[in-house]
């Protein structure tokens, strides 16, 4: 058996998608930037499909700006941000996706920006009075958090955060890449400016996503070359993938309710698994909360053992696909950053299982099945 519980790293395409995609990679070849009528179908396709986004996220289509992903629209956005309205204060966290730490340490490097990090408690959840303390003593600031954390899980008042921005009149920028097709936003009633996407999140194609762009807080162009995308982003359009996002955007709101009650029940039937199997186990963050974390991400610690080490792939062996934190760091000699910063002194070992609507739930008995066997436990029946 082969199971792939690493979603939050990819999702596979949904058929559903591809056959959407389809002509536009065979027939509907023409460059949307053309005035011809080759050109004129794909430009109506592409913006068909940013108005279908911005109905599912309740904003207007010029709000919509389409990139290759989450990694582009998170830079895009906080660099612009800062550039466009001379920013000098950025406050985050230090367990934010490399796409966001990254850029923000460059910036402070080169003497843009001083950089600030709000507290976490023992968990990693924001704390929210400790942000208010930052953003009343740099009221102009960029604050950059995520609306749940792609590997532990954890999921942010963004609301919250959103009303003390507006309150301290400071720019918002939220990368919702792990959240985003997987519940709903309603961007008319967030106080956020900037927000991002990744399509291969949510069963889309890879190499595409979008950032939103709140129209009363416009930035500068991030990529130059030409005016596309409402002279935001030079460059001729990832035409088969904007439409590929957008249906699998749609299909997620479309069975939404569906797939968060059955993924939960996935998630749910692992945690009892492993507590009743593996002594000493338990969840890092807030993961193991149903109430508190991401549906589709569980990040399990557990006990010292030599096989730790060992563990991915050893899983791997088993025709187990896992993860032991971002993707985006895969092949990195350093361990997790975000456990890291948690959990400085751990010794524990840490796997991240993320599911999807495609998972079954005698998936589930046979991952932890062969964690226990690697951890030398016998699962009782």
């Amino acid at each position: 058996m082969r199971v792939y519980l690493d979603n939050a790293a990819t999702t596979p395409l949904d058929p559903e998608v591809f056959e959407t995609m389809k002509p536009f990679m065979l027939e509907d070849f023409g460059n949307p930037s053309s005035t011809h009528a080759h050109g004129r179908k794909v430009r109506a396709a592409i913006e068909s499909a940013r108005k279908k986004i911005a109905e599912l996220v309740n904003c207007t289509p010029g709000e919509i700006i389409f990139t290759s992903g989450g990694t582009e629209a998170d830079n895009a956005i906080i660099r612009c941000a800062i550039e466009t309205y001379n920013i000098k204060h950025a406050i985050s966290t230090p367990i934010e996706h490399h796409a966001v730490t990254h850029t923000l340490e460059t910036l402070e490097k080169q003497g843009i920006i001083a950089l600030h990090y709000v507290k976490l408690d023992a968990q990693g959840s924001v704390d929210l009075i400790h942000l208010e303390e930052l953003l009343k003593t740099y009221p102009n600031a960029l604050v950059s958090l995520m609306h749940a954390n792609n590997e532990i899980g954890n999921l942010l008042d963004i609301e919250a955060v959103g009303n003390l921005c507006e309150q301290y009149g400071a720019y918002f920028h939220s990368d919702t890449v792990q959240t985003m097709g997987h519940y709903r936003h309603d961007l008319k009633k967030l106080n956020v400016h900037g927000m991002t996407a990744a399509a291969h999140k949510f069963h889309g194609p890879k190499g595409v996503g979008f950032m939103y762009i709140n129209k009363d807080k416009k930035i500068k162009q991030f990529v130059h070359g030409g005016a596309q995308e409402r002279n935001m982003r030079g460059g001729t359009e990832n035409v088969y993938g904007i439409i590929g996002l957008a249906k699998a955007l749609e299909i997620c709101y479309r069975e939404m309710d569906e797939h968060q009650a059955y993924i939960t029940s996935l998630k749910k039937k692992m945690i009892e698994q492993l507590k009743a199997s593996i002594p000493g186990v338990s969840f890092n963050g807030n993961s193991g909360d149903l109430s508190k974390s991401l549906y589709t991400v569980l990040n399990v610690s557990l006990p010292e053992n030599e096989e730790n080490e060992m563990l991915l792939f050893n899983l791997d062996m088993q025709g187990i696909s896992a993860s032991g934190g971002s993707a985006c760091s895969s092949g990195a000699s350093t361990g997790s950053h975000v456990l890291g910063a948690i959990y400085p002194n751990s010794k524990r070992g840490a796997i991240r299982l993320s599911f999807s609507k495609y998972n079954k739930p005698e998936e589930i008995d046979f991952v932890v099945s062969t964690i226990a066997e690697i951890y030398k436990v016998t699962v009782p029946n």
